[in-house]
């Protein structure tokens, strides 16, 4: 399988993988998020703002540099930063727009300040009013403001977030889709929770071999609505209905030009009947012969369920999707498709 892949095409890592680690806290969040390019895992990476400082939502200028000249003197850059809106005011009371964009405005300059490409909320959080305030930002810092989608969230689920962004029709605003929107099948790991955890036998058969059946949907709803979940896996069960996805890569043809970057969302890395490889191929096919700039992150899911090494898993997860987008891109299938 060749390991080429086209010029514009970054790989990156994800600082939230480290997740774990950062709780811990044994070393700091900019330590951690250094440590993944001194280590040779990836010279470019995503950080989450919220990981990083307790300063959060605020952070500091000094805090920015010193983090952005900590990477830039080992070799690595940040890419995309994990920015987030508080939506609510204490006691209960929806924060307004302009109160929306007060508190996520301290975050792009802190992006900035990292010399990162953009900001990542998740789609549609942002909504058509902020958007339109957040432009005038977003060309004055050069930011990109990347809007997430994954799992469920596809452009026929959500057409009228992917159409905002069309209608937009401004560079600064771009998707960030999550390849867990493409699963071919559930992650055995994450199967076994559910066994461990006592959900019906009959389900699990049909979550194992017949994930991209209606029919299986259908399935996983019913014994959620009649309250037989066991209440000790109920939160990863839920991931079913919103973080994993039943979706082609032919299906995001037409917003591809939206697009900015992807995660390359990962749980496990048992990659039978090519599970894991397989979208990030397909996806590569569909991107080759375009104009796509920009990068593919490695994020791993798994974390909640495995206690793995992050480093470890991360490296072999950058390893094997290397090789899924060269071998994806040297075979356009989109062109046979049109």
């Amino acid at each position: 399988m060749t390991t080429d892949i086209p010029a514009g095409w970054t790989l990156s890592a994800s600082a939230f993988n480290w997740s774990s680690e950062i709780v811990r806290a044994e070393r700091s969040a900019p330590d951690i998020a250094v440590g993944i390019v001194a280590d040779g895992i990836a010279s470019v990476i995503e950080v989450e703002l919220g990981q990083l400082w307790r300063s959060f939502p605020v952070p500091t200028d000094a805090e920015a540099e010193a983090l952005r000249e900590a990477l830039a003197a080992v070799g690595g850059r940040v890419s995309i930063v994990g920015a987030s809106i508080d939506d609510w005011e204490l006691p209960a009371r929806r924060r307004d727009d302009a109160e929306r964009l007060a508190f996520l405005l301290p975050q792009l300059h802190a992006a900035h300040r990292l010399g990162a490409t953009g900001v990542r909320l998740p789609i549609g959080q942002a909504g058509p009013a902020l958007l339109n305030d957040l432009l005038p930002h977003l060309h004055d810092l050069d930011l990109v403001l990347f809007e997430e989608a994954q799992g469920r969230q596809t452009p026929t689920a959500q057409a009228a977030e992917y159409d905002a962004i069309a209608e937009l029709d401004d560079p600064h605003v771009r998707l960030l889709i999550d390849i867990s929107m493409l699963m071919p099948a559930l992650p055995p790991t994450y199967l076994e929770q559910l066994r461990a955890g006592g959900v019906p036998p009959e389900l699990l058969s049909r979550l194992t071999d017949e994930w991209r059946d209606p029919a299986t949907h259908d399935a996983v709803m019913a014994l959620l609505r009649s309250g037989g979940v066991p209440g000790s896996v109920h939160t990863l069960y839920m991931d079913m209905l919103v973080r994993f996805g039943r979706s082609d890569a032919a299906e995001l043809r037409g917003i591809l030009p939206l697009v900015g970057a992807f995660h390359l969302k990962f749980w496990d890395l048992d990659d039978s009947d090519s599970r894991v490889s397989a979208p990030i191929a397909a996806l590569a096919a569909e991107l080759a012969g375009t104009d796509f700039r920009g990068t593919f992150t490695s994020e791993w899911g798994g974390l909640e369920w495995l206690d793995d090494d992050a480093a470890e898993m991360t490296r072999a997860h950058l390893a094997l999707a290397r090789g899924a987008l060269g071998a994806g891109a040297a075979r356009p299938e989109r062109l046979f498709h049109a």
